[in-house]
């Protein structure tokens, strides 16, 4: 959930670090805090702040000049988010500095121990148990930092990725994962370790990925990689494919803007080359059963994926929420295909319930948005979406890519288990190229559903409202709303409501209602339930494809095939929490108490 960076190069280490901070703030932004070398064998240099990297910022005043550091962004995990449990954390001699990522689970034993050996601890958190350890082990191992960090990596127990420096060698910066992310960035004269390349996509395109339990060890001249026994590893170089423009909000007032703006760009690049097929190198005729496993706005994108898998391949699939999955112990076995659908491919809930399904002996598909990620690298196959960079913590075009991939990956089951003929491959390919510029019209027209929206900003709830595919993508504008406004949205299947969250509706109640094709058997049942909310008081704003009478206000879209339609009709609800956002005054990129990638369970 944190952010993470650490330079090490010929230039003054600030910049980057400040750069790559505000790069990586979507990942938290509790605290934000910095470490860079004075003079070898002296005390660290050290300031970290509570809040927002300006506070961070604003205190960097008369800063040494030093050519190497690191820096942190932070998601509170153990301890409060106050200056004193910000990154980084010290020794009790300020010469080594310890920045994490993740949770230490061992660590209330750990800190224990490490009292009774006389280290002073100061703050909260699980990670300043790292740094007494490390600061030990440095006397076991002759000062070498990085044959101490293989050693205390034996002796924590979680998910983790740690950076860490001393003063004795300050050009050395070493970093360990297991789990959490880590990508090392290669420059000319210069190294970056990070938790994401968007850190340093501003000053190289080439990195390194890390896999389970490595260690590294940058310099400005070199990058050495090992396994926790010391033995060299050759770890896998690859080329970022986006550029640093591509991390800038480009004149939008919000990175969620901009990004909701991209999606006729993103779903056009993920499309790009797979008319033909996919090359996933699975088997589909073996499996009896599909289980899709995700978390959040993923988790909408597989509702949304069972509905096109089982009318296009005919076969029995499940969603299951990730965070849930492994603890309920479910049946699967070699002839269950698992797709396990991440963003970021580092969705700590997802990761754990992907290597269960392994364990038992499934098949893994991965969707990811990130190469080189963790949840890729572990998957049997990997396709992954091209969305680019999303800032943002709320998930916009990352869904909207998430979405193709399922229907790409439905049309791939369709196609080679025979359920699809040639003419009904065909018209689904030119379907899906059509998305791009039917997404690009609903953009044009949504300027008087943010003039509308501003009209219930001091609404106390909303509701949405869908059938078939509708119903996943009601959830996912109920979701926006509540990470955005802070305010109480749900999202019900139509045929559901008066089955009990009819109760809900009072006077004046906004209600969002997605209509299904005009020429689907389900449009007139919609219709009713909409009926049903309107004789209560309701307010109904519905999106649809036609000249719907029923609704108090209507946001049309064009038309599409009803399985296609959530890639249209989401658009309208984004663009609702986004502007309902803006309305009650919160921080649309960075909404209290979230991060964009969840690497803790």
């Amino acid at each position: 959930m944190c952010g993470i960076i650490g330079y090490t190069g010929k230039n003054s280490a600030l910049a980057p670090l400040i750069d790559g901070l505000r790069k990586l703030e979507y990942r938290g932004y509790d605290s934000a805090g910095i470490a860079l070398p004075v003079e070898i064998g002296q005390p660290l240099y050290i300031e970290k702040r509570a809040g927002k990297l300006k506070n961070l910022e604003d205190v960097l005043i008369n800063t040494p000049n030093s050519t190497s550091g690191i820096g942190h962004t932070r998601w509170a995990t153990h301890g409060g988010p106050t200056d004193t449990n910000a990154h980084p954390h010290l020794d009790n001699e300020g010469k080594l500095a310890v920045i994490h990522n993740g949770i230490i689970e061992n660590y209330v034993q750990l800190r224990a121990e490490l009292e009774k050996r006389g280290h002073k601890f100061k703050s909260e958190t699980d990670t300043e148990s790292v740094v007494h350890l490390l600061s030990d082990a440095r006397k076991e191992h002759n000062g070498d930092l990085a044959a101490s960090m293989r050693s205390v990596c034996k002796q924590i127990k979680g998910s983790f990725t740690l950076l860490a420096m001393h003063s004795d060698a300050p050009a050395h910066i070493v970093g360990a994962r297991r789990n959490s992310p880590l990508v090392v960035g290669i420059g000319k004269g210069e190294n970056f370790l990070a938790s994401d390349v968007a850190a340093f996509i501003s000053h190289t395109k080439i990195a390194l990925e890390l896999g389970q339990d490595e260690v590294v060890e940058i310099t400005p001249s070199s990058v050495v990689v090992t396994d926790l026994s010391g033995q060299i590893v050759n770890a896998k170089q690859y080329e970022i494919s986006w550029d640093a423009s591509a991390a800038e909000r480009g004149g939008f007032s919000h990175f969620m803007l901009k990004e909701i703006y991209e999606q006729p760009k993103a779903i056009a690049d993920t499309l790009i080359g797979r008319a033909d097929g996919l090359n996933l190198n699975i088997k589909f005729k073996k499996f009896e059963k599909i289980v899709i496993i995700a978390c959040g706005t993923a988790y909408n994108a597989g509702l949304v994926g069972k509905y096109a898998i089982e009318k296009w391949g005919q076969i029995p699939v499940d969603v299951e929420l990730a965070s849930e999955y492994r603890y309920r112990e479910p049946s699967l076995n070699k002839k269950t295909l698992v797709i396990a659908i991440s963003q970021s491919g580092e969705t700590m809930d997802t990761l754990m319930a992907l290597r269960y399904a392994k364990s038992k002996g499934a098949t893994i598909l991965s969707v990811c948005n990130t190469n080189g990620s963790t949840i890729g690298r572990e998957s049997d196959s990997t396709l992954y979406t091209h969305a680019g960079p999303e800032i943002a913590v709320a998930s916009t075009k990352a869904f909207a890519t998430q979405l193709i991939a399922m229907y790409l990956i439905g049309l791939e089951i369709g196609k080679k288990l025979g359920h699809l003929n040639k003419n009904q491959v065909i018209s689904i390919n030119e379907q899906l190229t059509q998305l791009p510029a039917k997404v690009e019209q609903v953009l044009e027209t949504v300027e008087p559903l943010r003039e509308l929206t501003r009209k219930f900003k001091d609404a106390q709830s909303i509701l949405f409202l869908g059938r078939h595919v509708g119903y996943p993508t009601a959830l996912e504008g109920a979701l926006k709303l509540k990470e955005l406004a802070y305010m109480h949205a749900e999202g019900f299947a139509g045929g559901e409501l008066k089955h009990g969250p009819i109760a809900l509706i009072d006077k004046g109640t906004p209600v969002v209602a997605i209509m299904p094709t005009q020429d689907s058997v389900l449009a007139e049942k919609m219709a009713s339930n909409i009926q049903e909310v309107r004789a209560r008081g309701a307010v109904v704003i519905a999106i649809s494809e036609f000249d719907f009478a029923g609704a108090d206000h209507l946001i049309r879209i064009p038309n599409v095939d009803l399985l296609l339609q959530p890639i249209l009709s989401v658009v309208p609800l984004q663009v609702l929490a986004y502007e309902m956002a803006v309305a009650r005054g919160n921080d649309v990129d960075q909404p209290r108490n979230l991060a964009k990638s969840v690497t803790v369970e």
